[in-house]
């Protein structure tokens, strides 16, 4: 039985995402303690599963976000113009001419290269996203009277401040009564929860959430960390032999969430930063579907890969209802996207099917 999707007729975005968006400076090939110059790029990880249903799926996408309203502000908001994503739910706050009250975040990111990985040093305390808070948006506008088919968001903005998890709860609950399909990536990073309670506050609120949530997006240690869900035998480096442990997993969090119609995550097993093996796998109405592998997939970069995979399949829910096709839609689409560079997707939807079809890397002429 596929995922019961509002039609497109009846809504003005098929999908819209919650989240922080930073600017991301990169060094390119260097590093950040040594960089004379950085290129510039737009990033977050619910906004970059939007941008990539926009850009590369071709599908209407909209964005909830805020911006200290200074040049900083506008030249992110000139990214996702860029990007095709609707900017019309982006707040604007005044900003002070210092950054005491409110910012704009950064995101410095090193690719990596080889045996040295990958590294991010965010920098995102005060941002006008994190003070988000209950009551900021209205939501009965955009579920009730514009319509969205599917919204997207996910663990890293509900862990940015102390307002943002219940203002996530607000949104999803309003999802729920206007029959969007939500989907919600894990995404557990330990530093983030560290002052707003740990890892018991994460617990907690991603539990909460995860009562409204119809497609839970995470790997295995999202699982355990966020929802409680012990697994053996399985590190960050997921092997074809761990994925029965795994599978286990996922059947305890869909018993004890049966509003979960369907899970998925990426297996990748990190050879070096820049070669990967690289799959996923989707469980839905009670069975499990794994995508085509991409043994030792060579990397430009990593970053977002994840959140083009949650792309790639929602992409494939929306036009198929096949999970077996949308697994295969986000392992090919993330596939894609870390072979350029940037959080972002720059392929095709042609170049997606083509990959998943069997096609190589000869030339196209």
């Amino acid at each position: 039985m596929s995922i019961e999707i509002k039609s497109a007729e009846s809504c003005k975005y098929d999908i819209v995402s919650l989240g922080e968006i930073m600017l991301r400076l990169d060094p390119g090939e260097g590093r950040v303690r040594t960089a004379r110059s950085f290129r510039a790029w737009e990033g977050g990880g619910e906004y970059n599963v939007a941008r990539g249903m926009r850009k590369c799926f071709g599908l209407r996408a909209g964005v909830v976000t805020a911006f200290a309203d200074n040049e900083v502000g506008h030249l992110i908001e000139d990214f996702i113009m860029q990007g095709g994503v609707d900017t019309s739910w982006i707040q604007w706050k005044p900003y002070d001419g210092l950054g005491r009250e409110v910012r704009n975040g950064l995101n410095f990111t090193e690719r990596g290269f080889g045996i040295r990985g990958a590294v991010g040093v965010p920098d995102r305390g005060l941002t006008a996203a994190s003070q988000m808070k209950v009551g900021d948006v209205d939501w009965e506008k955009l579920f009730g009277e514009d319509g969205v088919r599917w919204f997207h968001t996910g663990g890293i903005f509900a862990a940015l401040s102390d307002t943002t998890p219940a203002f996530v709860i607000e949104a999803v609950k309003a999802a729920k009564k206007h029959g969007t399909i939500v989907s919600y990536d894990l995404n557990y990073r330990p530093s983030l929860w560290k002052s707003i309670g740990g890892h018991a506050k994460c617990q907690e609120v991603n539990r909460e959430i995860a009562k409204y949530v119809d497609v839970m997006i995470g790997n295995e240690e999202d699982f355990t960390a966020c929802l409680g869900f012990e697994v053996e035998g399985v590190d960050e480096n997921i092997s074809k032999i761990e994925i029965g442990a795994f599978k286990s997993m996922i059947e305890k969090a869909v018993s004890e969430f049966p509003n979960f119609q369907a899970t998925a995550t990426t297996l990748r097993a990190v050879k070096t930063a820049t070669v990967n093996d690289w799959g996923a796998i989707c469980w839905h109405d009670g069975k499990f579907y794994e995508s085509n592998q991409y043994p030792e997939l060579e990397i430009m970069d990593r970053v977002g890969g994840g959140d083009s995979f949650a792309s790639g399949l929602i992409y494939g829910f929306l036009s198929t209802g096949d999970p077996a096709k949308a697994v295969n839609y986000g392992a090919a689409h993330g596939a894609l996207a870390m072979t350029t560079p940037g959080d972002t997707s720059m392929v095709t939807v042609k170049e997606v099917e083509k990959v998943m079809g069997g096609g190589g890397a000869r030339v196209v002429r």
